[in-house]
């Protein structure tokens, strides 16, 4: 019918296009988080961006303070598009840039890890801890923060002084990247891998590494090292699905919703099923005992006429 309503199609993480802006950037469909950033082209042909040092002309001519704050502003849109692909709540850019915590929390850090390189540790932690004042996420100087990392609600989030967060990571409220250890000059805190989810309420404790595209569940502490594509889930931590297998899509929480990825369910459930087989088993030996005995149970009864 012509005037039946057109439902609007169902819009996968790969194929999202968001309507606020003409120039949004593209995904790559090999990887949902190999984000494009906008004019990728025009911004690889900058020195900056080739890692090679400016020409004279272009120092001379001022444009590297252009071609910086070309390049910083395009890796700023570059993680607001990111957060707005994991995200199904945020609504623009605009709204990610004022109203987004974690968005804030990173920003903040990186001048506070700029502090710290260059020998300014207290100035550095007053930034820390000014941002922590204004977002509830505390995060040390010196700890290594990659590319697009999503703290979502970011409320109670720590990130320990020899962390090291790789590329596209994802954490929830209340994750704690902790150390267990008070010698100082050593690592202490765990590592991350590129595209890591971190669930609410999660503690990975220690100098443990977290393999490219694990899950770590919400409230599951992590002891040890985590494999590639794992889901760790319980306490302690457990891995609830094959090793090396990759999860396909985005795992919000980084917490499985079936019951079958719970390993203390599992384990539990093919206990039962064992002591049912048994149960059978000794059914059946029962029975054949008891048929067994009913022949020999007769010929012992005492005759009536005699």
């Amino acid at each position: 019918m012509c005037g039946a309503p057109v439902s609007a199609p169902k819009m996968s993480l790969l194929s999202r296009r968001w309507p606020h802006s003409r120039n949004q950037p593209k995904l790559d469909p090999r990887n949902p988080f190999a984000y494009i950033p906008i004019n990728h082209h025009i911004v690889k042909s900058h020195p900056i961006a080739r890692d090679d040092r400016l020409s004279r002309k272009e120092i001379a001519a001022g444009r590297k303070h252009i071609i910086v704050g070309h390049v910083v502003f395009k890796h700023f849109l570059d993680h607001v598009d990111s957060i707005i692909a994991r995200d199904p709540a945020a609504g623009s850019r605009l709204e990610v840039a004022l109203c987004y915590p974690g968005l804030h929390a990173v920003v903040m850090h990186r001048a506070a890890h700029f502090l710290a390189e260059h020998k300014l540790l207290v100035a550095a932690r007053w930034v820390s801890q000014l941002a922590r004042f204004l977002t509830g996420i505390e995060i040390h100087p010196t700890a290594t923060i990659g590319k697009r990392l999503f703290i979502d609600h970011g409320m109670g989030v720590v990130i320990g002084s020899t962390a090291v967060v790789g590329d596209d990571v994802t954490l929830y409220q209340g994750v704690t990247l902790g150390g267990t250890s008070l010698q100082r000059g050593v690592k202490r805190h765990p590592t991350l891998g590129d595209n890591v989810i971190v669930g609410a309420g999660a503690h990975v404790l220690g100098p443990v590494s977290v393999s490219n595209g694990a899950r770590v569940g919400a409230n599951a502490v992590v002891l040890h090292d985590v494999p590639q594509g794992a889901t760790m889930v319980g306490i302690p931590a457990k891995a609830s699905q094959d090793i090396g297998k990759m999860a396909p899509d985005f795992l919000a929480y980084g917490t499985p919703c079936s019951e079958s990825s719970d390993p203390v369910a599992c384990l539990l459930a093919s206990l039962n099923e064992h002591v049912r087989g048994l149960t059978e088993r000794l059914k059946t030996v029962e029975a054949a005992q008891q048929a067994s005995e009913e022949p020999a149970r007769h010929q012992n009864l005492p005759d009536a006429a005699e």
